[in-house]
């Protein structure tokens, strides 16, 4: 396997943990708005009105923000696991190498695809793009 240049693998190491840290950002912004914001089973009453109950838009909302999270968080993992494998001294075989940045790649993509739908997670959605920029091309240095 050809070995990437140390500079090489550095700047693909800071990106991981550039998206990483974005994604991990936005999920906790994301659980603190449902938190303190989102209704419940009941929603709130309405300027001293009764309770309402929560309609199937809440529901589907509120699945949405679940996706959301559950892929950011999938992709701070994933970016976590793909830095820890490059960092250590002995490397994987080539292809569990590109497998695992390929894996990166992918993920990065499908959480930036997430995050295009919440006005808050622009930054994140542009931080998982780089992302996978990077990770095609770091594959193409390896060869």
């Amino acid at each position: 396997m050809t070995e990437p240049p140390k500079d090489t693998l550095v700047r693909f190491l800071e990106s991981r943990f550039a998206c990483a840290q974005a994604c991990t950002e936005c999920a906790r912004a994301s659980a603190l708005r449902v938190s303190f914001l989102e209704p419940g089973p009941l929603a709130p009453p309405l300027q001293g009105g009764p309770a309402r109950r929560a309609t199937a838009q809440d529901a589907a909302r509120e699945g949405q923000r679940h996706d959301l999270r559950r892929s950011l968080l999938l992709c701070v993992e994933v970016c976590d696991a793909t830095c820890r494998l490059l960092s250590e001294e002995t490397h994987q075989d080539e292809y569990g190498l590109r497998l695992q940045v390929e894996w990166c790649r992918a993920v990065a993509l499908e959480c930036a695809h997430a995050c295009d739908g919440v006005p808050d997670a622009a930054d994140c959605a542009e931080q998982c793009r780089a992302c996978a920029r990077a990770c095609t091309d770091f594959l193409a240095v390896l060869g």
